[in-house]
């Protein structure tokens, strides 16, 4: 490989550990070695490293913390350049007045969540890796979280991107104003690409101010049915709560075997449920949520203290490493379904799962009906591993018979490329593909993600 000018100022590597360590990201997508991993710590950095790329016939994968549940990070083979930003993790400018804050792609999700806090500000987008995942890969795979329900995802709060095209030019799309229809909406467009049409070197989000308060309870159930249906419920009752999250009964069982706080293990299902607001409205709300979880034969419990409802949160964000600990290999997906349907996937889960013998633990957003199924194995076994990756094609088959989709908020990636075609029609998907060629016409943007 033949170096450039200037480029020996970045931090490049081709040592056999780095090189493993950025092969891999959260999913069980196949790792792969890439030829180099670089840390660019500015726009101009980045520029030169493309440049690199083109000069060296390498394609380039943009990677953030490596949370990614749909191998979207992970390199395409060894003709790649891991651009890693982990060294871009400045917050840049927080302008209170109106209620913006710029950021660099390596900040991560929750030291900017601190950082506004402090100052009677929030920003909403929390995925359950908050503490580990980065802003810049929370706009590649447009991120949701608990949050969701009420505040929405990543692409609601992302209103200008600097960004680097494949060709090495500068970008700059969105804005400052909270109101723009002047041409395509570029900026929408490269939120949730998964690195596959540009880099992004700056993000200007927009801010909250922080709720006055928070009332945090628990609803229990011994019908799996019944915790489904409340999610509707509590929604047609004019509602919004800022998260109802969906627990099920194996995912409990997998907590307190693996970091026990005090959870019911003797139910079938609950549900964790946020309010926020001012005082008086929120005390109504949570006891008209009380009295709907009574109605369908649940119990339901407030929690005292922030002590307490820090524990809970840290029950529910123990939840995917747990699952480790019930079989070595959990194939992850993230369906989502219409509200209303969220007790018909629940009850068509459960019934898979027992005419496979696979067991299913399900858990997630059921407040906007994304359910993160986790269909449980071990990989060595080749006969169980295969009814796994049989039954998520079933499962997908439910989920779009309900007029649900295959991916609430991990992406597409490698890992789901397979079933792209179950849920997009040839005509969208040559729309897609013709968009990804005017922005990366040679297809060296994180090449074999989403597509394939």
């Amino acid at each position: 490989m033949k170096d450039i000018q200037g480029i020996s100022k970045i931090e490049i590597s081709m040592d056999t550990a780095d090189l493993i360590c950025y092969s891999f990201d959260a999913s069980n997508a196949e790792a792969t070695l890439p030829h180099a991993v670089a840390w660019p710590r500015n726009t101009n950095e980045i520029v030169q490293l493309v440049r690199y790329a083109q000069e060296n016939n390498l394609s380039l994968v943009p990677r953030g913390a490596g949370t990614g549940m749909a191998g979207a990070s992970v390199p395409a083979g060894n003709k790649s350049l891991v651009i890693s930003f982990e060294k871009m993790r400045k917050v840049l400018d927080i302008d209170t007045r109106n209620m913006t804050v710029v950021v660099e792609p390596g900040v991560v999700n929750a030291r900017l969540q601190r950082e506004l806090e402090t100052l009677g500000f929030f920003y909403p987008p929390d995925p359950s890796s908050l503490n580990t995942c980065t802003i810049g890969g929370n706009v590649a795979t447009n991120a949701g979280g608990p949050r969701a329900i009420k505040y929405g995802v990543t692409r609601d709060y992302v209103m200008g991107i600097e960004a680097v095209l494949p060709d090495s030019n500068v970008i700059t799309v969105g804005g400052k104003t909270h109101k723009r229809v002047v041409g395509y909406d570029l900026r929408n467009v490269l939120v949730g690409s998964e690195g596959t049409l540009a880099l992004s070197a700056r993000i200007r989000l927009k801010m909250l101010p922080l709720p006055e308060d928070v009332i945090t309870l628990l609803a229990l159930f011994n019908n799996l049915e019944a915790s489904g249906m409340m999610v509707s419920k509590v929604l047609s009752s004019k509602i919004i709560p800022r998260t109802l999250e969906f627990i099920d009964r194996s995912s409990i069982e997998a907590i307190e075997n693996f970091k026990p706080t005090g959870l019911p293990i003797d139910v079938e299902a609950m549900l964790l449920i946020e309010l926020d607001g001012h005082p008086a409205t929120i005390k109504k709300e949570a006891e008209k949520v009380v009295d709907i979880c009574h109605t369908l034969g649940g119990d339901a419990i407030v929690a005292e203290d922030d002590l307490a409802r820090e524990r809970l949160w840290e029950a529910r964000r123990s939840i995917s490493p747990a699952l480790y600990h019930v079989k070595p290999t959990k194939i992850n997906e993230d369906i989502v379904v219409p509200r209303d349907k969220v007790p018909a996937i629940l009850m068509g889960l459960r019934k898979l799962s027992e005419e496979s013998g696979i067991k299913i633990i399900s858990f997630g957003h059921a407040g906007d009906g994304n359910i993160h199924v986790n269909a449980m194995v071990d990989i060595k076994d080749t006969e169980e591993y295969t009814k796994g990756v049989e039954i998520i094609k079933k499962i997908f088959e439910l989920t779009l018979k309900l007029g649900g989709s295959i991916s609430g908020e991990h992406g597409i990636g490698t890992v789901k490329a397979p079933y792209l075609r179950m849920e997009i029609k040839e005509k969208e998907l040559g729309l897609m593909q013709g968009l990804k060629a005017v922005f990366d016409p040679k297809g060296i943007m994180n090449p074999g993600k989403i597509f394939g």
